[in-house]
C-alpha cells in the first residue's frame, strides 16, 4: 500500500482535531492552475483547518527552485516531466506523484466574434499578434507549437509570435491587447464549465500531446500532515474534482 492510499484515514484524524494539529503548507503551483488551485485551497482550508502558502510561476523555473533549495513541500507542477526528474534525483516521497489535472488548450481573444470556433482567424493572418508561452519552459506552450506543427501554420504566424515565460504572462499579453489571439490554458478564460470572455476556439485534443499534470510530494514535505493531506484531498475529494472539472480540465 502506498503513502497516499493511506491518506484517507490521515484526513480523518485531521479534520477531528483540526483546532489542535492544524499545520501549514508550502506548495509551488503551475500558472496555468492558479484560480483553480485558489478554489481548491479556500474549500480544503475550510474542511481541514490546515493553511496552504502557495507560490505560482512557470513549472521549469518552480523546478530550478526547488533544485535550488527553494523551501516548497509541494508541487504542482503542468507537466509529467519534471515531478519525474525530481523523482530521479531522490528529492520526492517515493508513491507521492500522481496526475491531478489533464489540461486542455484555447485559441482566445478578448475580441467577440474575432475567432469563430476555428482556426480560420490563425490562418488567415489576419492578428497583430500571436501569443503563447515559452515552449522550453512552459508545457501550454510546447502544446501550442505543436497545434502549429500540425496544422502546418509555424511558418506562417512565427514572424507574429510574442512569448511569455509561463502562461499567465501569455494570458496577459491577449488579456491587456499587447497580442489580439493567443494560446492560453483553457482553465484561465473558463468558469463553471463556461469561457467567460471574447471569444475562443477549443483546441482539439488530437492537435497535441496530452498536457498531464501531475503532483508530487516533495522529501521536506514527507513528514507534514498538511502537505500529505493536501494532496489526498487533490486526489480523492469529489468537491476537488468538482472544482477542476469547472475550469475545464479533465481527471484520470
Amino acid at each position: 500500500m502506498t503513502m497516499l492510499n493511506k491518506l484517507p484515514l490521515l484526513v480523518l484524524g485531521c479534520a477531528a482535531t483540526m483546532n489542535a494539529s492544524a499545520a501549514q503548507v508550502h506548495a509551488a503551483v503551475a500558472a496555468n492552475f492558479t484560480e483553480a488551485m485558489k478554489s481548491v485551497v479556500e474549500k480544503f482550508e475550510a474542511e481541514t483547518g490546515h493553511e496552504v502558502v502557495l507560490s505560482f510561476g512557470s513549472s521549469g523555473k518552480i523546478l530550478a527552485q526547488i533544485q535550488n533549495g527553494a523551501p516548497f513541500e509541494v508541487f504542482l507542477s503542468a507537466d509529467q516531466a519534471k515531478p519525474k526528474a525530481l523523482e530521479e534525483a531522490g528529492m520526492v516521497h517515493s508513491g507521492s506523484r500522481f496526475t491531478y489535472a489533464v489540461g486542455a488548450l484555447a485559441l482566445w481573444s478578448t475580441l467577440p466574434d474575432f475567432i469563430e470556433d476555428d482556426y480560420s482567424r490563425l490562418s488567415s493572418g489576419d492578428f497583430n499578434k500571436l501569443a503563447l508561452a515559452n515552449p522550453k519552459l512552459a508545457p501550454y506552450g510546447l502544446a501550442a507549437t505543436e497545434v502549429l506543427d500540425a496544422l502546418d501554420l509555424t511558418d506562417a504566424t512565427k514572424a507574429k509570435w510574442v512569448q511569455g515565460e509561463n502562461i499567465a504572462q501569455t494570458y496577459q499579453f491577449v488579456a491587456t491587447g499587447n497580442a489580439n489571439l493567443g494560446f492560453v490554458a483553457l482553465s484561465q478564460i473558463m468558469s463553471d464549465g463556461h469561457v467567460t470572455e471574447g471569444s475562443s476556439w477549443i483546441v482539439p485534443s488530437d492537435l497535441y500531446s496530452p498536457i498531464r499534470q501531475d503532483a508530487v510530494l516533495l522529501e521536506r514535505g514527507a513528514d507534514n500532515e498538511a502537505a500529505i493531506a493536501l494532496l489526498d484531498y487533490l486526489q480523492s475529494s469529489s468537491v476537488a474534482h468538482d472544482i477542476i472539472h469547472s475550469y475545464g480540465y479533465e481527471t484520470e
